[in-house]
């Protein structure tokens, strides 16, 4: 697959601690939550509403020490003349909270529609799939897929199959790409699935199995941008990813997630993201899953 450029995140749900008006190190006036929140929904489509005020400026207090700036105005300014700091404020307000198995429903119905059908169909070799993580984090999301996979699809080396993850954040793609996790993540996967992990580099953690990792390719998205793929997709995966947007923006997603996948392919949303009014070509087969139709 080629090189994509940038991709969705979540935001993190504002905590009741963070530092009241008060205790604030730097004075926080509307006119800078006002105009970090229409960055965030330019460059992101990340709707900030009023509860997140705390939490933009807890995160971004950060950036403000490491430039060594003064006021959020001073931060403002700088954002507007260096593009690559726009990279930097999507990271630090994107929260990326995720584990294995994750709305396990999904990967029971995934294991033996998608991926044991396809092992059916494309018996003796040959086969091509292609899936979509799209809002991957830290990777737990698509190496789940890449285990059931891979336990589905024994002859999997015969085929032509490849997943693409993609995420805003550049950090957390890195973590990703990387496939380390503390042992314990083990507590959440199933046992019959545990085989595809290894030692890590310490005890207390491990590392996903070459072959799970060699199945995916790591990039950067703006879903909200051009997408460069060119091919269409068996599977998309999109989940709590789009309660962040508003309306019109989540109803436009859907739409190009419905165009990128085959007829017949698979699109799994998060539990709060159920689809309301109609989808054109897309047909409720179960819990926040849907299927393009044929």
């Amino acid at each position: 697959m080629p090189p994509v450029t940038r991709a969705a995140a979540t935001i993190a749900v504002d905590v009741s601690s963070e530092a009241s008006d008060a205790r604030r190190e730097f004075a926080f006036l509307d006119a800078d939550f006002q105009d970090l929140s229409r960055l965030a929904y330019q460059h992101a489509g990340i709707v900030l509403g009023e509860s997140k005020r705390n939490l933009v400026y807890s995160r971004l207090s950060r950036r403000l020490r490491a430039l060594n700036l003064a006021t959020f105005r001073a931060y403002r300014e700088y954002i507007s003349t260096n593009e690559r700091e726009i990279e930097n404020f999507i990271n630090s307000i994107s929260t990326n909270h995720t584990k294995f198995f994750r709305e396990s429903h999904h990967f029971d119905h995934f294991g033996p529609n998608v991926a044991r059908a396809f092992a059916k169909a494309a018996r003796g070799g040959g086969g091509r799939m292609r899936i979509w993580s799209a809002g991957c984090s830290s990777g737990e999301e698509p190496y789940t897929i890449a285990v059931v996979l891979k336990k589905e699809i024994p002859d999997i080396e015969q085929h032509d199959v490849r997943m693409l993850a993609t995420d805003i954040d550049t950090d957390i793609l890195a973590k990703a790409a990387r496939g380390e996790y503390a042992a314990t993540a083990l507590e959440e996967i199933p046992a019959e699935y545990r085989e595809y992990f290894e030692q890590g580099s310490s005890k207390s953690s491990v590392v996903m199995a070459e072959s799970c990792r060699d199945l995916i390719a790591y990039r950067q998205l703006n879903l909200l941008g051009p997408w460069p793929m060119k091919g269409m997709f068996d599977a998309i995966f999109c989940r709590n990813v789009m309660i962040y947007f508003d309306g019109p923006t989540k109803s436009k997603l859907v739409q190009r997630f419905t165009q990128q996948l085959r007829p017949g392919g698979w699109l799994y949303i998060g539990h709060s993201e159920s689809l309301i009014g109609s989808h054109p070509g897309l047909e409720l087969m179960g819990r926040t899953i849907y299927r393009r139709e044929a």
